[in-house]
């Protein structure tokens, strides 16, 4: 199993934060990983995107170039990486922001209202999370019990209830 996955969008939406935990979690599954941030001129607003490879294999090089699946949280990353996507790859669209809809055939489209769906969790911090928890579900790259697992890992400083909402937020998300 091999995975090369891009998360984009603005700097604030914990993009790069995704990846770093997908990452970890990828680790505690025992799945070899890289992760490779990219950010605009201006961390928060400005445009983040990173690659996360997962593979039961070493890996050669953590450059997604046509990646398996994408995860959009924006209408720019939507522009920019929609068009990427190796055919039979997988474009995760938060619907909440993003009002652009792929007209490729060759691509499972999975449509996550993420924000709407943190909202009503609590806190629009976590709509990563929820995005996260459906591309887990949906690409079965990793255990969800491995991502909810290095939740606490990766973010020692966060509350215990704000830790209990990322987990909420990622079972919600499994369930888009």
């Amino acid at each position: 199993m091999y995975q090369g996955i891009i998360v984009a969008g603005f700097g604030g939406q914990g993009v790069v934060s995704m990846g770093i935990l997908l990452a970890y979690a990828g680790m505690v599954d025992g799945k070899h990983v890289t992760f490779f941030p990219a950010y605009g001129a201006e961390m928060r607003g400005g445009t983040a995107n990173c690659s996360v490879v997962v593979s039961d294999d070493e890996v050669a090089s953590p450059v997604v170039g046509a990646p398996d699946s994408v995860v959009v949280m924006n209408e720019p990353s939507f522009a920019k990486f929609e068009p990427m996507i190796k055919p039979g790859g997988r474009l995760f669209i938060n619907t909440s922001l993003v009002s652009s809809r792929s007209k490729r055939d060759d691509i499972e489209v999975i449509e996550v209202p993420a924000n709407k769906i943190a909202e009503e969790i609590g806190t629009l911090k976590i709509a990563n999370m929820v995005m996260a928890g459906s591309l887990v579900k949906h690409t079965g790259m990793m255990a969800q019990e491995s991502l909810i697992h290095s939740v606490g890992k990766v973010y020692v400083r966060a509350k215990p209830e704000i830790l209990k909402m990322n987990e909420v937020a990622i079972k919600q998300g499994a369930e888009n």
